[in-house]
Order: C-alpha cells, then structure tokens, then sequence
C-alpha cells in the first residue's frame, strides 16, 4: 500500500507514520530514511543550510519515532531500523551537511534504543557505505565508480531485513555498518 509523504520536514515525517498507522491498523517496523542533503564543504556550505539539513536527516528520524515508537511500547514488540550512513564512522567528503545530521541521528537512536529495550522495541541504525543508487552515481563520475567497490541495494536490503525480524529480538542499539569492507576503521 503506498503512502505518499515528504518527510523533509518533522511535521511531514510525523504525519507519514500517522498515515500508515491509519492504513495498516498499525506500524511495527519503522525503516525511518531519507535522501541527502546537497554535496557540499566547511567553505562552500552556508550556515543557513544546515536547519533543512538537520530536518531531513536528524528531526525527521525523531519524529517518525515519536510517532511510532509509544504504540510499539504498547504492543510490546516492534523494530526501528534507521538508515544512516557510513559517515557517522568515517566523515566523507564533499558531504558536510550529511556526516553532521547523521552522526546527531546515531546518538539519538542509540540512546533510544536504551530506553525501550525493556518494552520488546529494537532500535538499531544500519550504515551504507557505497552501493549502486542514483545519489551514489550523481556524486562521483564514471572514473571515480570504476575505482570504487560498490555494492547492490539488495544487499543492503537484506540486512535491514534481518534487523526488523525476529531473529534479531536481543539486537538493539547496534550500528552496523555494510560496506563491503571499505570502512577501514576496528571500532
């Protein structure tokens, strides 16, 4: 069933939750996502384009959370997968407004993931690295991908998949990042 919504916006990410509640009877499994915001540096990125920024990647994930989570609380079950970006880990250039939203998203989602453990919600947030989409191939050119190791959206897809099942009920305030092995980092 679709559900149109922009959730650039908390108001807009709210009233999406609120709509598929009203459809679906309920929300279970929250996936919250959005695009990113425009590429950008330190020297090229003016202080006024970090409020749409933060909405879009930061206050749009806390309130299709507070929209959702209470009533998972109630049934006693339910997933919160939230995809961030590997960039939480390891800042990528060129994507300022990105590795700062995000990075304010995982503390969020991590100290959510804390307080409702105990009420059968998982909260984790799942990390891409490069894979094969449409915003991945806008921000570097042909030579740039060749040199690349990419991966397809399914893969990704799976493990979000895995998170928002089950077997995955003692998984809670992971970040896990799948990338391919390009993250270089031990923790």
């Amino acid at each position: 069933m679709p559900i149109v919504a922009d959730v650039s916006t908390p108001e807009g990410a709210a009233a999406f939750v609120d709509a598929a509640a009203e459809a679906l009877g309920a929300v279970d499994i929250l996936v919250p996502n959005a695009g990113g915001p425009p590429p950008g540096t330190f020297a090229s990125t003016p202080v006024d384009a970090y409020p749409a920024a933060l909405d879009l990647n930061l206050m749009s994930v806390v309130a299709m959370c507070k929209a959702a989570v209470p009533a998972m609380q109630e049934r006693r079950w339910g997933r919160v997968v939230a995809i961030t970006s590997l960039s939480v880990r390891q800042p990528i250039a060129q994507l300022i407004l990105s590795n700062t939203a995000r990075a304010g998203a995982t503390g969020f989602l991590k100290t959510l993931a804390l307080e409702v453990a105990g009420d059968g919600v998982t909260v984790n947030s799942v990390q891409p690295g490069l894979h094969r989409t449409p915003r991945v191939t806008d921000l570097y050119d042909d030579e740039q991908q060749a040199s690349l190791r990419m991966g397809e959206p399914a893969d990704f897809g799976q493990v979000v998949a895995f998170l928002c099942s089950e077997a995955a009920k003692f998984t809670t305030g992971v970040q896990l990042h799948v990338d391919g092995g390009n993250y270089l980092g031990l923790l």
